[in-house]
């Protein structure tokens, strides 16, 4: 039998504000342990929440670009569950009135347009952190609780179960996230825990109309591991199903080490929670002037940069859906063009050794050694003729290794091209009359000889030679 895989993906973000949801305390990552903290998000006796108004604004944000429609009234809600990290032993977030529903977002699948539908967008408070690691505890007996992160103001995005394979799942996050960094809601770094997915995924038989029993994965730290954890599982239920056995609805952890999704505990039910509404918090109200005022200061984002970035700089649509795919990329790419005004030969660059340089050391584009002014620098000496192309590609490596700038490193290794015409010809000159069989092939009509002489003069100049002059000489020198 064949079956086909039912995917939904709730993403929690981290939003940028600078201080907590309900609480004045900072927002910031990597403080000490139970720096960020006061009685508010400890959960102390007595204490009242005050709404955080940037925290609904960025909601907005969000909702608008998501084509969702916004609640003019929503409540926020206590979410009853016990766990260490959650001093209150509820979460304020959002359940029967969400602030908003019903959006979609578009993606792309083999050249074929998709759209995801979303169910929900709502805001809620973060939970602590739990700390089992035994060099930090002192003992595995022990484990310590972290409360900065208490409080931090959160969106859950809540997809449709449209997805039907890893690769969908993937491309809606990589929009997800590329939509997130445009409006700059978030900053979305999974390593720091700005931006969480759990999947549910089940599978039935191609065709059929009803969904299987699901499954939630979570603890996916990468949109690599999301894919993969995805696939594990939706082997692991096919292979239950075709023993004759049935799958229980649990939630699975992912674990990266062993590439195995594992059990972690039944999968709760709204009615788990014991959900009412949140007394020490009024009701949200948001009017159509507010919702105006926010979509007339959205941002460009990245499919109508892409449809500027080929009108205005004329380069393919591949080039500007992949430069546009993330904010920062764009950002970097304008820059450089702004600095070198030679779009393609940009666009070239970065799609290809910069982005390459970053996926090797998995660094963020922010973080690259070779800023615009350099990449535009390094461009400027390849123009003028000062190194060659083959040149600039070690130029740029060790721009990359050493954050130096293309003039000081050009002059430091000696790699300006040899331009002058008399001393490529004596070179040319040399390598012709040591040849004299492959010359001979050549002139009996095999072309593949000239590409030998080209290797072996830019070898004896140890790349240096200006290329267009080395074909030139060798062209008039070997047919005459």
């Amino acid at each position: 039998m064949e079956y086909e895989a039912v995917i939904g993906l709730e993403v929690h973000t981290q939003l940028k504000t600078r201080s907590k949801i309900f609480c004045p305390c900072s927002a910031e990552f990597g403080a000490s342990p139970n720096h960020h903290t006061c009685p508010i998000c400890q959960g102390m006796p007595g204490v009242l929440p005050v709404l955080n108004k940037q925290v609904v604004e960025l909601g907005l944000r969000t909702a608008i670009a998501m084509k969702c429609t916004i609640a003019d009234y929503s409540l926020f809600a206590r979410k009853n569950y016990f766990y260490p990290d959650l001093p209150k032993a509820y979460q304020i977030s959002q359940y029967e009135l969400p602030l908003a529903q019903h959006g979609e977002i578009e993606i792309q699948i083999d050249g074929t347009s998709k759209k995801v539908g979303i169910t929900r967008i709502h805001m809620e408070e973060d939970a602590g952190k739990s700390i089992h690691d035994e060099t930090i505890t002192g003992s595995k007996n022990y484990s310590f609780v972290d409360f900065n992160r208490c409080g931090v103001p959160l969106l859950e995005i809540v997809s449709q179960p449209d997805m039907r394979s890893p690769e969908e799942a993937r491309e809606y996050l990589l929009k997800l996230k590329s939509i997130l960094e445009y409006l700059e809601v978030s900053d979305c770094n999974m390593e720091e825990g700005s931006l969480r997915c759990d999947a549910n995924v089940s599978v039935r038989p191609k065709g059929s109309e009803k969904f299987g029993t699901k499954t939630e994965v979570k603890n996916m730290n990468s949109f690599k591991n999301v894919q993969k954890a995805l696939e594990y599982e939706i082997t692991r239920q096919i292979q239950v199903l075709e023993e004759g056995g049935r799958i229980v609805q649990e939630t699975r952890l992912w674990d990266a080490d062993r590439n195995v999704t594992r059990p972690m505990r039944s999968k709760e039910e709204a009615h788990d929670y014991r959900y009412f509404p949140e007394p020490d918090l009024v009701p949200l109200v948001i009017d159509k002037k507010w919702i105006e005022d926010v979509q007339g200061s959205l941002p460009e984002l990245a499919d109508a940069k892409a449809n500027r970035f080929v009108s205005q700089y004329g380069i393919p649509e591949y080039d500007a859906k992949v430069l546009t795919a993330s904010k920062f990329v764009a950002d970097y790419y304008e820059e450089t063009v702004r600095l070198y005004p030679n779009p393609k030969v940009v666009s070239n660059w970065v799609m290809g050794d910069v982005l390459r340089k970053l996926k090797e050391r998995e660094i963020d584009i922010r973080n690259c050694p070779v800023t615009p002014r350099l990449l535009a620098g390094m461009l400027r000496l390849l123009e003028d003729g000062v190194i060659s192309g083959k040149i600039a590609k070690t130029v740029f490596e060790e721009m990359y290794a050493t954050g130096k700038g293309p003039e000081e490193i050009v002059r430091e290794k000696g790699l300006v091209q040899i331009s002058d015409e008399k001393e490529v010809e004596s070179v040319v000159d040399r390598i012709i009359a040591e040849n004299p069989e492959t010359v001979v092939q050549y002139k009996g009509g095999k072309q593949k000889a000239f590409g030998f002489f080209v290797g072996e003069v830019m070898k004896a100049t140890k790349g240096k030679a200006n290329p267009q002059l080395v074909n030139k000489l060798l062209k008039e020198k070997l047919s005459s």
